[in-house]
């Protein structure tokens, strides 16, 4: 009897609480911001503003007037050295999205994809395709310039309260010369409130 009561209550318990959760669709532009750590509109933001900011300055107006061409480009490593974990690959793909839909400038894989896209599909090609399609080695397209850069955190907090600066910072390197032809910067800063609760 006891044993049936006690199987009776973790029932009803786990009924309890499974029935609370909701689950709603909604649009992956909304701004969601549930726990104040950086997300997916962060994210988006920061790279249509600064990609937007890098393709308005003179280094590709130069480039375009003295190659007569649109430059080549690939984004290198995007560190996180912030103290929350932040998918890079997220945000590079971000990056990579905006720089080519831009029109302004021709893009190049990065370097995992051409390293993957050499050892395995090149490759494979000079024993198995046709002579008419085979794509020939060492024929790449190489980029002129390289965009890398980092994201930072400093957290400061008291009495419940946290603020949280983040500081994202890139730079567009000119792989020949190694100039720097443009460095961004774009800050986020949230304030985050929970009465009573320690971080």
């Amino acid at each position: 009897m006891k044993k049936a009561v006690v199987v009776l209550l973790v029932l009803c318990l786990t009924l309890a609480c499974g029935s609370s959760r909701k689950v709603y669709r909604i649009e992956p532009e909304t701004q969601t911001d549930l726990s104040g750590k950086w997300n997916d509109t962060d994210a988006r933001l920061v790279a249509e503003e600064m990609v937007s900011d890098c393709l308005s300055r003179v280094w590709l107006t130069n480039w375009v007037a003295d190659a007569g061409e649109k430059p080549v480009v690939t984004v290198g490593t995007i560190r996180n050295r912030s103290s929350e974990h932040i998918d890079t690959e997220t945000f590079t793909t971000d990056f990579e999205r905006e720089l080519i839909n831009s029109g302004q400038v021709r893009f190049v894989a990065s370097k995992d994809q051409r390293e993957e896209i050499r050892e395995d599909e090149r490759l494979d090609q000079q024993e198995w395709a046709s002579l008419a399609t085979m794509k020939r080695i060492r024929n790449e397209t190489g980029a002129d310039f390289v965009l890398l850069g980092g994201i930072k955190s400093i957290t400061d907090e008291i009495e419940g309260t946290r603020v949280v600066f983040y500081q994202t910072d890139l730079e567009m390197i000119d792989i020949e010369s190694m100039e720097k032809v443009w460095i961004g910067s774009k800050k986020i800063k949230k304030e985050i409130s929970k009465k009573k609760t320690k971080w």
